[in-house]
């Protein structure tokens, strides 16, 4: 009867999935050790492009797993951008909620990976901070069994007030609702706090929870979150 439920409820929205914010163009070199000096070069084994971000990512991890996805968000009109339109469109996301304007920047980073795993990246903050979603367009945005926001903290025109009024329609429309962020102190809760009562499930890192809350342990992290 769950499944039946469920079944129903992901057929009576356009979309399965709706993945709205951070999109990002990146390039990926492994291993990294240091950076040379000078204009040294080392030699590193791998290197590839990809559509990452928090709601990048989540697009063609849902598109790949055969829900209906749309992307929600902003490129430049560079080289990047249209690399990245063209990638969405190869896992079959519509991008026709995707936005892209004269004068923005694709969201782009240079993202070395070292042997342990860690990651230190390059960032470079672009039309992830641009794109609005007008009020006209929030029906389409929304209709969707799940609603994810990836990426509020770098969201700098919809951050705060625009991505909780979105966030609320969402919810009282039906959607599931998600949540993903790029936070890296307190500066940044009241932009996340703006979303909880409207948000299902919530996905900082540990690192995030912890620098967000000024709390160490996971279960007073937990209950400060809910708490909002």
């Amino acid at each position: 009867n769950n499944c039946s439920s469920w079944g129903k409820r992901m057929s009576a929205k356009s979309f399965d999935y709706t993945s709205m914010g951070f999109i990002t163009f990146d390039c990926l070199g492994w291993p990294f050790t240091a950076i040379p000096e000078g204009g040294g070069c080392y030699l590193i084994d791998e290197l590839t492009l990809a559509v990452s971000g928090a709601a990048g990512v989540a697009a063609i991890a849902a598109a790949k797993m055969g829900l209906r996805t749309q992307a929600v968000g902003g490129v430049g009109p560079d080289l990047m951008g249209d690399w990245v339109m063209q990638r969405l469109a190869d896992f079959n996301v519509d991008t026709a909620m995707m936005q892209k304007k004269p004068g923005w920047k694709t969201s782009s980073s240079i993202v070395t990976t070292r042997a342990d795993g860690s990651r230190p990246a390059l960032h470079m903050k672009g039309a992830t901070g641009s794109f609005v979603v007008d009020p006209k367009d929030a029906p389409r945005v929304i209709d969707a069994t799940v609603f994810h926001l990836g990426g509020v903290g770098l969201m700098d025109a919809m951050d705060g007030a625009a991505n909780a009024a979105l966030m609320k329609q969402a919810r009282d429309q039906g959607c599931i609702t998600t949540v993903d962020i790029f936070a890296g102190s307190a500066d940044d809760l009241p932009d996340v706090a703006a979303v909880l009562p409207w948000t299902d499930y919530f996905m900082p890192s540990i690192e995030e929870a912890r620098a967000l809350s000024g709390l160490e342990d996971l279960e007073d992290c937990t209950r400060f979150f809910h708490d909002k």
